[in-house]
């Protein structure tokens, strides 16, 4: 469905222009909304499904409470922006600017990252099932909450990082590194020849090397 303007995105436009900078419960479904700058703006239960925000400037911007299902988001400039309690489903974030930007309890199932600036971007109590985010740093972090479930992390880089209530199960992993990591609080689901190679110098538990042996056909008595 092609994006549209609205009421709603006209009134945005309009206080922009004059000034404001807060903004509350407003509906932009399917709006286009590209290449504005929306530069330190706050959003509050705000509902962006579908729209479009190509181009568009969100640097410093707070969004708490909010939906963009299925949005698309491509090449934005989101440096340091915040996320909070938002469901973002599905976004398109392809080409964007995202360093040192936070999302903290937000869901983001099946987001698509490719081509994104990610540097010192931070997760916290985050879904990320099946989303495409290949090549991304966690080094040295420590990961709280996050589900990586079927999602790709191809090239990521955990090395050193610690991670707690965390998900990889079915996770891709391939020229993942994780030199270093503690895993003993992440769920790896069924641990392969395959994955066992890619976690080569992380820490596991007891029971995670349990599952590990399973793998290999081994009986643990």
């Amino acid at each position: 469905m092609p994006t549209q303007s609205t009421e709603a995105s006209v009134i945005l436009r309009d206080s922009l222009a004059s000034g404001q900078r807060d903004f509350a419960d407003l509906n932009l479904v399917g709006d286009d909304l590209s290449r504005i700058d929306l530069t330190d703006a706050k959003f509050t239960n705000c509902n962006f499904d579908g729209a479009d925000l190509t181009g568009t400037k969100l640097s410093g911007s707070a969004w708490m409470k909010c939906r963009a299902l299925g949005a698309k988001l491509k090449a934005v400039d989101a440096d340091s922006a915040r996320f909070t309690n938002s469901n973002l489903a599905n976004v398109d974030w392809s080409g964007a600017r995202l360093a040192t930007a936070a999302f903290e309890d937000c869901k983001l199932t099946g987001g698509d990252f490719r081509d994104t600036r990610m540097l010192g971007i931070t997760f916290k109590n985050v879904q990320l099932v099946s989303a495409l985010i290949r090549n991304i740093s966690f080094r040295r972090q420590t990961l709280e909450g996050i589900d990586f479930s079927s999602a790709d992390l191809g090239g990521a880089d955990f090395r050193d990082c610690i991670l707690n209530d965390c998900r990889l199960n079915g996770t891709s992993l391939r020229g993942a590194k994780f030199d270093g990591a503690d895993l003993r609080g992440c769920d790896l689901g069924e641990i392969g020849l395959t994955e066992a190679a890619v976690y080569k110098g992380a820490v596991i538990s007891r029971s995670q090397a349990t599952e590990l042996l399973r793998g290999f056909g081994l009986t643990v008595i």
